[in-house]
């Protein structure tokens, strides 16, 4: 059987309590990055969150969380991936909607 290596992975240097840490998420880029990245900062217990690619070749990104109060970087990211989980339901499912009424252009590529 294949051994599975973890998704996300709390990097050295995270404060006891987590309030400031980093991770990495493996197998990710820019599109997740920058997408949790903006739902993160719209917490208002979260005083810092930044991201990374360390390079181009290496497919994961570095996530910074830095949290007011002593509360939890773990727990404001857990709650951004859902919040971000449900925007992209949201809009899928608003797409479907569109897409079922058949009221959109169409376009037909002649050659």
């Amino acid at each position: 059987m294949a051994e599975t290596s973890p998704k996300i992975k709390i990097m050295a240097g995270a404060a006891p309590d987590l309030s400031a840490a980093t991770f990495q998420i493996f197998d990710e880029s820019h599109t997740i990055g920058n997408a949790l990245r903006w739902m993160i900062m719209k917490n208002p217990k979260v005083e810092f969150c930044g991201y990374s690619v360390p390079h181009p070749s290496e497919n994961l990104i570095q996530l910074r969380i830095q949290m007011y109060d002593g509360l939890s970087s773990l727990n404001a990211l857990l709650e951004a991936l859902t919040n971000l989980d449900a925007v992209c339901e949201a809009v899928e499912n608003k797409y479907h909607a569109s897409l079922a009424t058949n009221d959109y252009e169409r376009w037909e590529e002649r050659s």
